[in-house]
């Protein structure tokens, strides 16, 4: 069943996107230098958001699979805009922190790096968009390679 996303425009450039199925609300206001409030994310920060929940929930069921533990994972992201009129996002840059006390094998390493590449919001971004992903792995965290 498709999900059902209800959205009120409130004024003051405020929106609230309503979750049927979790009555979950998620609020969303212009930046302040575009005349809006500024005091929830914006529209755009929703989407980078999505990404890099997407690419974190993607990964860690790749890592489910093979019984990796990836709690403590994390995030940053940073956005790029254009300028107006398009005001459309140009660049997303994402660093992503693997937890403490994880190991990897070189194998499960590449499973982990194929996976954020591969989440459903990335693959329907625009395909020109650069979206950069850097990955950052703990001392210790990667294992070598077995010998043969």
């Amino acid at each position: 069943m498709p999900a059902q996303i209800d959205v009120t425009y409130s004024g003051d450039l405020r929106c609230t996107a309503r979750h049927i199925s979790s009555a979950a609300n998620v609020t969303t206001d212009v930046s302040t230098a575009q005349g809006g409030l500024g005091e929830n994310f914006s529209p755009t920060d929703l989407v980078v958001a999505a990404l890099g929940t997407c690419v974190l929930t993607t990964m860690a069921i790749v890592a489910k699979r093979h019984q990796l533990d990836l709690a403590g994972i994390s995030a940053c992201m940073e956005k790029d805009v254009e300028a107006l009129p398009s005001h459309r996002i140009a660049s997303i840059g994402m660093t992503i922190t693997l937890p403490l006390g994880l190991r990897l094998t070189p194998e499960n390493r590449g499973r982990l790096e194929n996976a954020a590449q591969r989440c459903p919001v990335k693959q329907s971004l625009r395909p020109d968009m650069d979206i950069r992903v850097e990955f950052v792995y703990p001392e210790g965290c990667l294992l070598p390679a077995a010998e043969s």
